[in-house]
């Protein structure tokens, strides 16, 4: 073998291969065509057809109600968007012209997810015959809602957009399987997630996911450069990918490769700006609505927030929530600081981009004032790499899938108690869901301070293998490679 098999690494998957003959044997050998990287693609394919079915009602079934929707679990930001947002006239996201700013919101989104969605508009109605769009400037916006050609649009709209996910889905997966060439089987964790059936299609995150699994593979691949374009594109569509950089921040520091990190800073720095630039000049206020629609918001659906602002008659004021929260956040990266730089020196395992990642983005989504289902996906690259064990996986995404399900009977009002009041179940969902993230979190913290612990941490024997340059860093150079044996001189 070549790498590392699942059936030989992992207790879970070892057990349920009983069921087909047992772990993998000492002389097996690979099949010539169906590799890690094709089963693996093939699993994500099926899986997000799954998704797409789940989805499904709410984009076929005619005349149902919003409660409907809520009770079927199979609602998606995309329909009730597009009619609101302008897409209906393909109308530029950033456009400052005052018709159509009085008759459309400003898309609340970063440009890379109104870039995606102007296009995919753009190819449902190319698809639709393209539709007179000067005749629906005409019409007001409540006739576009009720117009069976508009309503034909949107389940063309659905599909396109489905489509395009599964594209970025078998990508992202293909992407972390080259993340460590003698672990390629980690990534079956995103491939079969049920949160990728779930929430895979509510928004459009898994445009930054797919730019985060990229940013994972060029650094394994020791390309800052092309590291820090994909960060860049990465924080163009969500904010998130940007926390990348305090991870490398920490490698670099560590293997005292500043100029690493430089290059990768300034060509995410460069990238984001570039990217930005059209709409920025296109609609300087319009640019700025996402910026000023989330430091405005108050306590949302899935943030701990929600459950104080609930508890307290007067509610919690928007600017405590923000300095908390940033408060929260900064003080959780400078502990993640701590941990990056003390962790693993007596025996020369620096920590990887996956673990690092992972924390610094779990810190930021437990303070956020919306914690929405599909942030889960935010985490999934780096959580599948991070703590490579189906056990640990399967807790954590339990927690998600049973939040999926608390917020869609909190918003169908099915949690509600028959006395009335909070519905507290609903914060139980919440709660539930945080307990298993920290969970993941104590046993990647562990892993770094105690690297035996780790699955991806030890270099198995393997034949014909070269070593990863970068995706686990190199050693430590504070570490005397020969008073540490194997271990120091095996982390590259």
């Amino acid at each position: 073998m070549t790498h590392v098999h699942p059936t030989r690494d992992d207790r879970v998957v070892a057990a349920v291969s009983e069921s087909v003959g047992g772990p993998v044997g000492e002389h097996a050998r690979p099949h010539p065509w169906w590799t890690p990287a094709r089963v693996l693609l093939l699993l994500t394919a099926i899986v997000f057809v799954l998704g797409m079915v789940q989805k499904a009602p709410c984009s076929l079934a005619e005349g149902k109600d919003q409660q409907w929707v809520y009770s079927h679990m199979c609602y998606t930001d995309l329909r009730p968007l597009y009619v609101p947002r302008g897409l209906a006239e393909l109308s530029w996201p950033y456009s400052d012209d005052e018709e159509t700013r009085d008759r459309y919101e400003v898309m609340e989104y970063p440009v890379g997810i109104s870039y995606w969605a102007y296009g995919t508009a753009w190819l449902t109605q190319t698809l639709n015959g393209s539709p007179d769009r000067d005749e629906r400037s005409d019409q007001p916006v409540s006739d576009l809602h009720a117009s069976d050609e508009v309503d034909d649009e949107l389940t063309i709209f659905v599909l396109v957009n489905a489509v395009g996910f599964a594209a970025l889905a078998l990508l992202s997966v293909w992407l972390l399987s080259k993340v460590d060439r003698q672990r390629p089987w980690d990534a079956a964790a995103f491939a079969l997630s049920p949160t990728l059936i779930l929430t895979g299609l509510i928004n459009w995150d898994l445009i930054a996911v797919a730019l985060v699994a990229g940013a994972l593979f060029a650094w394994s691949r020791d390309r800052p450069v092309l590291t820090g374009v994909l960060i860049g594109l990465g924080t163009a569509a969500k904010l998130y990918p940007l926390f990348l950089l305090g991870g490398l921040l920490i490698i670099c520091i560590r293997q005292r490769r500043y100029g690493a990190f430089a290059l990768a800073t300034v060509w995410a720095a460069v990238v984001w700006a570039v990217v930005n630039l059209p709409a920025y000049l296109s609609g300087p206020d319009e640019w700025k609505v996402f910026w000023s629609f989330n430091a405005d918001r108050g306590a949302d659906l899935g943030s701990v927030w929600l459950i104080v602002d609930q508890l307290c008659d007067k509610g919690v004021a928007v600017d405590t929530i923000n300095d908390v929260s940033w408060l929260f956040f900064g003080a959780w990266c400078a502990a993640v600081l701590v941990i990056g730089l003390l962790a693993g020196r007596r025996t020369g395992h620096v920590p990887r981009l996956a673990q690092l990642g992972f924390l610094v983005v779990v810190g930021f989504l437990l303070v956020n004032k919306v914690y929405s289902p599909q942030y889960v996906l935010w985490l999934l690259p780096l959580a599948v790499l991070a703590r490579p064990r189906w056990r640990d996986q399967i807790i954590w995404q339990a927690g998600e899938v049973f939040y999926f399900c608390t917020v869609w009977w909190y918003l169908g009002g099915y949690l509600q108690p028959a006395g009335g009041g909070d519905v507290g179940f609903y914060w139980v969902g919440i709660v539930v869901r945080i307990l298993c993230e920290l969970y993941l979190v104590v046993l990647v913290v562990r892993d770094l301070f105690l690297p035996r612990h780790d699955p991806a941490g030890e270099r198995p024997e393997l034949a014909d293998v070269d070593p990863v340059e970068g995706g686990r860093g190199v050693a430590d150079p504070d570490v005397d490679p020969v008073a540490h044996g194997r271990h120091a001189g095996a982390v590259r």
